[in-house]
């Protein structure tokens, strides 16, 4: 079982638009509402792959029926801690032409001390039948920033590893209790070290300082460059591939299901990074409104080509 923690969901808008002009008109051309946020989207995935799945975290009430709807649909199991009011709005407005996205994200609503109290002991509950438990995404307002850390060390001695995806504050606190795997994109990396990582070389030293410090495993996410991961004896890089992007939205997220898929299996390391690279590379290929296709997941996996580094 892979548990995907969601303590922050969003209901991601995006408009897609034909070269979007900062500062000037742009017309959209088509839009949609979609349950998210990176823990719903990582527990999508993960059933998406046909694994067992399930998305624990805060809901709110007002939003819940699309939240509910989507996860049932993909048959992944959930289990809330219910909060009033409604979930933050992402915009993403994707831009067709160029094949990228504008992200603007609202920060959420106010946790207090009881919902915190109470989801330390939810995630103990299911870390205790979980092989792997993911802490991703931002944290919402009233929760300490330390708190992927609390859920981490909440869960040690259990058995389930963890795997942690967030940046700033929340990934250097998270550090602290030595999760199994990271996984940062270049900016996030970059900001971690301090440096301007503008080689796959440089990536891969930046990264193995995180190995010393007792991670595991760490993954990077370049963009256009493709892929990085180091498990400290070996390093793999993946090249971008080019495919026609639908929506990059999620992709990330995508890759950390594919990862986490691939270590619950006891893979090899290079089978994990294809896994996780086909995720993400499905996940682009598809709209962002559906979850990633299977069939089109397993095409890439005997696309996608590995060096060592």
């Amino acid at each position: 079982m892979i548990t995907s923690v969601s303590l922050n969901p969003s209901i991601d808008r995006t408009l897609t638009v034909e070269g979007f002009a900062p500062g000037g008109l742009n017309r959209v051309l088509a839009k949609s509402d979609v349950a998210a946020g990176k823990g719903i989207n990582v527990a999508l995935t993960v059933s998406g792959l046909g694994l067992d799945s399930e998305c624990v975290g805060f809901m709110y009430r007002d939003s819940a029926p699309l939240f509910e709807k989507r996860l049932m649909m993909n048959s992944t199991a959930y289990d809330f801690i219910w909060c009033d009011g409604s979930a933050r709005t992402n915009i993403k407005v994707f831009d067709r032409a160029a094949g990228v996205v504008t992200e603007l994200n609202e920060s959420g609503t106010v946790i207090d001390e009881g919902h915190l109290s109470g989801m330390v002991d939810l995630i103990v509950r299911h870390g205790e039948n979980s092989d792997f438990l993911v802490l991703s995404g931002s944290l919402p307002p009233g929760c300490p920033p330390d708190f992927y850390r609390t859920l981490i060390n909440a869960v040690e001695g259990l058995g389930c590893r963890c795997v942690l995806d967030a940046d700033g504050e929340r990934l250097k606190y998270g550090l602290e209790a030595h999760p199994f795997m990271i996984k940062p994109n270049r900016a996030e990396l970059e900001m971690m070290t301090g440096e301007k990582l503008t080689s796959i070389e440089a990536v891969r030293d930046a990264a193995l300082r995180y190995i010393d410090g007792g991670v595991e495993v760490v993954a990077v996410s370049l963009g256009a460059d493709g892929a990085l991961i180091t498990d400290g004896s070996q390093t793999l890089f993946a090249p971008h591939m080019n495919i026609e992007v639908q929506s990059t939205v999620g992709a990330g997220d995508a890759m950390v299901a594919g990862l986490a898929a691939g270590f619950m299996g006891d893979n090899a390391l290079e089978d994990t990074f294809r896994m996780g690279v086909a995720c993400a590379s499905a996940r682009c290929a598809t709209e962002s409104q559906k979850n990633i296709d299977r069939t089109i997941y397993r095409a890439f996996l005997d696309m996608i080509r590995i060096e060592r580094v």
